[in-house]
């Protein structure tokens, strides 16, 4: 349950709501955010606003394997994450809503 809170404070900026075109084929997700404030983040005069991007890898246990520096190896098609089931995931854990328009 740790690893998920940052993501939850991530994702609370933009409301829950993703354009489907902000996943890419292998499950990957990416948002902007256009001003900190939104993440709760106190206001500091000698900072200013600012945005940031975030970009979000999905992967399955033993998607290292690829990764790691001794005995490296492929990853199976059936172990990838899809860019459907990233959508699905998205939608379940945060209870988000895919849009078909760019906001």
């Amino acid at each position: 349950k740790q690893r998920y809170q940052p993501r939850v404070a991530i994702t609370a900026g933009k409301e829950y709501e993703l354009w489907k075109g902000c996943f890419s084929e292998e499950g990957n997700f990416g948002f902007g955010i256009d001003e900190h404030i939104d993440l709760g983040i106190k206001y500091d005069p000698g900072i200013g606003i600012y945005g940031m991007d975030f970009y979000v890898v999905l992967g399955r246990p033993g998607y290292r394997v690829r990764y790691r520096r001794a005995r490296n190896s492929r990853i199976g098609p059936k172990h990838k994450v899809t860019k459907e089931e990233a959508q699905k995931w998205f939608q379940t854990k945060f209870d988000g809503i895919l849009t078909n328009k760019k906001n």
